[in-house]
């Protein structure tokens, strides 16, 4: 990747807290969060589904929850069963569903470099049955490689002035 303008000069700046990246894995930065995140895509909205299927405590999955809710990637939605206290399920919500591509990629890493053959599961197309895959790719559709790819600084709109 090559770094652009001010960024060029790697001893000049700092990936701070500002990072995206650093953002995000303070979030889904552990196994058990991204678990149960692949839960969440896989269907399971329980507590003790998510527990059972990621082999954590229940104090652990009750912290990995409340901090993808807090977050804002699961929602809670009460529910109650005859008989039964109201309890919570846990449903993506849209930020969630936008991290997919991610664990996709994630995946399809671990499938190659992690499993021997291949991985056990296979993401494919519901309607064609034809397989997913997550590459980097322009807006135009083109796949773009590492050494093809450019970071530069993000200089974000300006202001409108009679606004503001």
């Amino acid at each position: 990747m090559k770094l652009q303008g001010p960024l060029a000069d790697r001893s000049a700046w700092d990936a701070d807290e500002r990072c995206s990246i650093s953002r995000a894995m303070g979030i889904v930065g552990t196994r058990s969060a991204m678990l149960l995140l692949r839960e969440a895509y896989y269907g399971t909205t329980r507590f003790d589904d998510f527990a059972r299927r990621v082999g954590i405590t229940d104090a652990v999955a009750s912290a990995r929850l409340k901090e993808l809710v807090d977050a804002g990637l699961l929602a809670k939605h009460p529910y109650r069963e005859p008989g039964q206290r109201t309890r919570y399920e846990y449903v993506l919500t849209d930020m969630g569903r936008d991290l997919l591509p991610a664990v996709i990629a994630l995946m399809q890493w671990g499938d190659k470099y992690l499993q021997q053959g291949g991985g056990p599961l296979q993401v494919v197309d519901d309607a064609t049955g034809e397989s997913v895959s997550v590459r980097v790719r322009t807006e135009s559709g083109d796949d773009v490689a590492l050494d093809d790819l450019r970071l530069r600084v993000n200089t974000p709109p300006a202001a409108d002035a009679t606004h503001g």
